[in-house]
Parts: C-alpha cells; structure tokens; sequence
C-alpha cells in the first residue's frame, strides 16, 4: 500500500503503518546524534535534514521509530520535545512520565513538570562532531531555502 503524507509518498510496512523511508532514515541518523542530558525540538530536526517545513513529519517518524532506547544501536526518540521543551502527551513508548523519567535520568534539567529547560539542555546542533572533523549533517551547501520555504529572501 502506498500512502501520501504532504508531498512525501510513503510505503505502508503493516496494516495502519506508513514509513517514510528515506526521510525517517535521516531523522533517525540526527536523532541518534543527540547526546546523554540534551534534547532537541522536531522543528530543529526538521531543519538539520534540509526540511525546515517538516516538523510534523519528524514527530510521525519518531512515532515510528523501530530502535527506541539508550543503548548504542537505539534511536533516542524520547530526546525529541516541542520547541518550548514540552514533553510529548502521547509519548508512544510509555507516556510522558517515562520520556520524563528517562531524560531526568540523563541529567536533563526541567523548568516544571512537564518542560525541558530549552535553555541549559538544547542540544546545538554541533557536539558529537566526527572524528575526522566533519560537522554533523545539516541543509547541504546548495540548499535552495527560497524554494522551501516559498518567500523572496
């Protein structure tokens, strides 16, 4: 079965499940990224992928994440809150108490119970750089942001 999400086509692997492919595989390969006792917003997801539109389509990969954890081969989906650092209400893998009880067990600090200190815990986009130098992946030098985002800069 094939399903449309905006302009993104997607194959369904199971009955009611779309994946996104492609997409999904850079959204994951950024959110493996994300270090112990930081978390970033879908939005900056979004953008890190050359996708700064899509937010909504990291959260439907993130509700698809087939490796969800901490250890060294997981995706850590529960790394990922809205941008004013709320957590997710239907965190998927347990509800918000575990995606909270998971980041506190980080070393993630909270203004109040249900959001991240964005301030202290908001990942830069930059640590984890590769050995070799390289910075981690973000909009390609020839990212055509007028295309995108449909406005005369």
């Amino acid at each position: 079965m094939l399903c449309l999400v905006g302009n993104i086509s997607v194959s369904a692997s199971g009955i009611g499940e779309c994946v996104v492919g492609d997409f999904s595989d850079k959204v994951y390969d950024i959110t493996s990224r994300i270090p112990r006792g930081k978390v970033a917003s879908y939005g900056q997801i979004a953008r890190l992928i050359g996708q700064p539109r899509k937010s909504r389509f990291v959260g439907f990969a993130m509700h698809s994440n087939p490796h969800p954890g901490t250890g060294p081969e997981d995706i850590p989906c529960h790394r990922v809150v809205f941008k004013d650092g709320a957590l997710c209400e239907g965190y998927v893998f347990g509800g918000p108490n575990e995606q909270k009880k998971m980041l506190e067990a980080e070393g993630v600090i909270f203004v109040d119970d249900t959001h991240v200190d964005m301030e202290k815990c908001q990942w830069n986009g930059r640590d984890g750089i590769e050995e070799d130098g390289s910075l981690p992946v973000m909009p390609p030098a020839d990212f055509d942001w007028k295309a995108e985002l449909g406005e005369d800069l």
